[in-house]
């Protein structure tokens, strides 16, 4: 499912746009990394999927919702505005998409459900201050919707990358056609397990990219 974002007339206020507050809604890959994310067990497969359901260009979020077995329960894409990076907006936005595919679990004492996000961007792999900007937006719209705050993944031209792990690969790619889900499935499965020590080691890391 995917929507557009239309922000509400009171979705702005006189701190948003103060260069200072914004500077203050924002996270660095050294304090993501101290925030306890929980790992996908595969990250590939969560990729995939997102980019074959939704078709991402440059400038657009997708938010998902999966359950405790990493299945995806939930899922919304929208363009981002053209504003001044500002985790305070991106929380709105995440926090609206949520709200409108999926109910809130503030009710449970410990979140059982997990939200990434994954934005497609034009540039690198390379942090920055807009990927900070999303990060204290998915981690403060997650605590407002009763969810496990999870990774942040951005898609480029090279390809995905999860911020604060290290784990990346070079499909899909904001350049590669969109796979059919089945193609995504297919290509999401790990390979067959073998030994040998350093060669297996060098084999999981090619599959990785």
């Amino acid at each position: 499912m995917t929507f557009g974002f239309a922000p509400s007339a009171g979705s702005l206020n006189s701190t948003s746009a103060d260069p200072a507050s914004r500077l203050g809604r924002t996270l660095e890959p050294s304090e993501w990394a101290a925030a306890g994310i929980p790992l996908l067990r595969n990250p590939r497969e969560v990729v995939s999927g997102l980019h074959a359901r939704h078709h991402p260009e440059p400038a657009t979020a997708v938010v998902a919702v999966l359950d405790t077995e990493e299945r995806l329960t939930a899922s919304a894409s929208f363009a981002r505005r053209s504003v001044p990076a500002d985790g305070w907006e991106f929380r709105n936005a995440l926090l609206a998409h949520l709200r409108r595919v999926i109910p809130h679990d503030l009710r449970r004492r410990t979140p059982v459900r997990t939200a990434v996000l994954l934005y497609c961007r034009d540039g690198d792999e390379r942090w920055t201050e807009e990927d900070g900007a999303w990060m204290w937006g998915l981690r403060d719209a997650c605590t407002l919707h009763g969810l496990r705050c999870g990774a942040y993944i951005t898609l480029t031209h090279g390809g995905w990358q999860v911020l604060g792990e290290g784990r990346g690969g070079r499909r899909p790619s904001t350049g590669s056609r969109p796979f059919g889900l089945a193609e995504a499935e297919a290509e999401a499965e790990p390979p067959p397990p073998r030994t040998g020590g350093g060669a297996a080691d060098a084999l999981r890391r090619a599959a990785a990219r």
